[in-house]
């Protein structure tokens, strides 16, 4: 993999960012050990492929959602969510105020399944503006980017120093 033109590998990073549930939580890693970039070049590289599909998932994906909800075992699934995400927020005051608090904390935490995809889904789900989903959804994949981040210089560190000793 180290052969690969460098702009390739900038290329193959960012795609990796944009896939669900990879996103960069799974970029930045493959970027610094798979295709030897720096930690810089690979975070970045994740993050702006991570926030790519921030604005068309907010904003188009219910056209999806009716389109698919036609089909019954697609709408049981999508009223189910859609009921899922939006009862605990329209019955409660107090989380409205904190929706954006929410989706950044939800975002920003590094785990599979909690990442800007999911993220902006939610918002759709609450209908969100793009323009209140998308800044915590950005300031969210920022955060769980420098702590993926932090965690692979730890692990290469970690891995290096290993090997040194084992030598």
């Amino acid at each position: 993999m180290s052969t690969l033109p460098l702009i390739i590998k900038y290329l193959l990073t960012i795609f990796i960012g944009m896939v669900p549930i990879v996103e960069l939580r799974g970029a930045i890693p493959v970027g610094v050990f798979a295709f030897k970039l720096n930690y810089l070049e690979s975070f970045i590289c994740s993050f702006i492929g991570n926030i790519l599909p921030v604005y068309f998932i907010v904003k188009f994906i219910r056209p999806l959602f009716d389109f698919f909800g036609r089909w019954k075992p697609f709408k049981k699934i999508i009223d189910w969510a859609s009921e899922k995400a939006t009862k605990s927020i329209e019955t409660n005051t107090k989380l409205q105020n904190f929706v954006a608090l929410g989706l950044f904390l939800f975002v920003a935490i590094p785990l599979p399944g909690t990442g800007a995809w999911v993220g902006s889904l939610i918002a759709n789900f609450l209908d969100l503006e793009p323009k209140k989903a998308i800044p915590p959804i950005i300031l969210g994949v920022l955060t769980a980017g420098i702590i993926i981040l932090i965690l692979t210089a730890i692990t290469n560190g970690g891995i290096q120093y290993l090997l040194q000793r084992s030598l």
